[in-house]
């Protein structure tokens, strides 16, 4: 490509342009034209057209890989197409996915320095690539209020589904070098999704149907030719001569023949309809499960945490039976893994069933060998037959000759699904897990989720992916404010109850200043004062900011 074609395809004009589609005038603040990107030889992106609105809200979704970032940085211009057009209409932030992390703050803190600088500049376009990485529930949601304010246009990369689906009006789905575009959030492009999903399934069957149909009629008309051949029973030789009967025969085979290539050719060029892949459901058998399933397995007595001066939690007690899925939340810096730790290590206060096969899912994946397979990596702590481990690695999208790829091959996301798949299928029965959702995309995240779903054992996990909560805990373990606390119940239930609890604090909270309120106010009207007025004012105020 020539260097003025580049200069012309990363052009930025200032001047914003109306699109005036179905009547209505839309600030127009980008747009992309046929454009086409590769990595060497392979063709990554194949673009026709994508345009974005003053006030869209896009998320952009697609497996790892899929060039989802790349794609960002086209959009702002620090990548070129290989051919195509590039043209914004508006100033353009991207928030990127790896942060500068030569510093003394917390990952949490860097990311959120990130998103105030970013928004402090007011760009008219914002890029965030996975802006929640690193941040707490508490600072998720934070973030979400911050860009449900903020009135330009955002495009966004993140695998937090609640995330995307309080913030996004549009998906744009990526995948084979395609942007496919969805109305709605997130929660509604996977509803159209399943529709798609089922209409291919309609179309398989009528593509099923109609080759059983051809097929069966082109059978038919071979057998019918080939009768065609042979001379009727009671038709002698010198009979079929003078009544002409082999020419007839002959005729009537041509015309057989043709009808049956004819049938041929439908069924060559009858469009061909994929199966839709299926879920195989998952039944194992868990070490001990009669003997710990619907048992206490996990007691806590008496458990506190100190660092240094700092108190992670006061003194807890709490005890976790057989089957239960235990989420662990509170913010970053709470104590969470290190009461994994404690567990893990059975430490003083701590005490675990006999009954207890444990497995422990961290981050650094030196559970894995880099030089062996998928399969014989997952295979050699398992004692489940290779069709069951097959069937576990399929569900995490690891098909066919897919399971002999060498581990060192794989992206980081990958690898972590074969670190989690060789803890499913091992000799345990209580499988802890400390962020699992980390660095992959949300095909990998969903697949993860339907795992767990269906798992009989025991899972203690530690995550901020709302989504994946709400989808597996059925008991919420909070470490909030030095406290530690069991939640008998799904993560919703326990927000509705928290909810509930902090409007009855400010409920309570509001009735004494009130009830100081009426107090002043007949001082007032007995005694007035500049102190008593200042103090009703600041009652005033006081009850203002309760209000809020």
């Amino acid at each position: 490509m020539s260097p003025f074609k580049i200069a012309l395809s990363a052009l930025v004009f200032w001047t914003p342009k109306l699109d005036k589609k179905n009547g209505d005038d839309h600030m127009l603040v980008l747009e992309a034209k046929n454009v086409k990107f590769y990595v060497r030889d392979r063709l990554l992106f194949d673009i026709e057209h994508l345009q974005i609105q003053q006030q869209d809200r896009i998320g952009l979704v697609g497996k790892n890989g899929s060039g989802k970032t790349t794609l960002m940085e086209l959009l702002t211009q620090m990548r070129q197409p290989d051919s195509g057009s590039i043209i914004s209409y508006a100033n353009t932030e991207l928030l990127p996915q790896l942060k500068n992390t030569n510093t003394t703050k917390s990952g949490g803190e860097v990311t959120q320095d990130y998103i105030n600088r970013a928004l402090a500049k007011k760009p008219e376009i914002l890029m965030a690539d996975e802006p929640t990485t690193n941040l707490d529930t508490e600072h998720i949601e934070k973030l979400e209020k911050q860009l449900h304010r903020w009135q330009g246009a955002l495009v966004l990369v993140s695998h937090d589904r609640e995330f995307l689906d309080s913030l996004c009006t549009t998906i744009w789905e990526l995948e084979n070098g395609k942007v496919t575009i969805y109305k709605g959030n997130y929660s509604d492009y996977v509803e159209q999704k399943d529709i798609e999903r089922q209409q291919q399934e309609n179309a398989y069957e009528q593509y099923e149907k109609k080759k059983k149909q051809l097929e069966e009629a082109l059978v038919l008309k071979e057998q019918k030719a080939e009768r065609a051949t042979k001379l009727p029973k009671k038709t002698s030789a010198s009979e079929a001569r003078i009544t002409g009967a082999k020419p007839y025969f002959a005729n009537k085979q041509k015309k057989l023949r043709k009808a049956a290539k004819a049938i041929e050719t439908r069924l060559e060029k009858l469009e061909k309809v994929e199966k839709v892949k299926d879920q195989p459901a998952i039944k194992m058998n868990l070490p001990n499960e009669e003997a710990f399933k619907g048992r206490i397995i996990l007691r806590v007595e008496n458990v506190s945490c100190n660092i240094g001066q700092r108190i992670l939690w006061s003194e807890a007690s709490f005890h976790v039976k057989g089957g239960d899925k235990v989420a662990i939340i509170g913010a970053n810096g709470s104590g969470k893994t290190t009461l994994i730790k404690k567990v893990i290590h059975q430490e003083e206060g701590i005490t675990l069933s006999p009954s207890v096969k444990l497995g422990y899912f961290s981050q650094n994946l030196d559970v894995l060998d880099p030089s062996q397979s998928i399969l014989e990596n997952v295979r050699s702590t398992s004692g489940q037959e290779e069709s069951f481990i097959r069937t576990v690695l399929a569900r995490l999208h690891f098909y066919r000759d897919d399971v002999y790829k060498k581990v060192e091959v794989l992206s980081g996301g990958e690898r972590v699904k074969v670190a989690f798949a060789k803890l499913f299928v091992g000799d345990v029965n209580t499988i802890i897990l400390d962020e699992p959702t980390n660095f992959l995309d949300i095909q990998a995240v969903e697949a993860l989720e339907s795992l767990l779903q269906e798992y009989e054992g025991t899972v203690l996990f530690v995550s901020h992916d709302r989504r994946f909560i709400h989808s597996i805990a059925n008991q919420i373990l909070s470490i909030e404010n030095e406290q530690i606390h069991l939640f008998e119940g799904t993560f919703e239930e326990y927000q509705i109850g928290n909810f509930q609890g902090k409007r009855d604090l400010k409920e309570d909270e509001l009735l004494v200043i009130e009830t100081k309120i009426s107090d002043v106010l007949s001082r007032l009207s007995l005694e007035p004062s500049e102190e008593l007025e200042a103090e009703f004012q600041r009652l005033l105020k006081e009850k203002k900011k309760i209000s809020k």
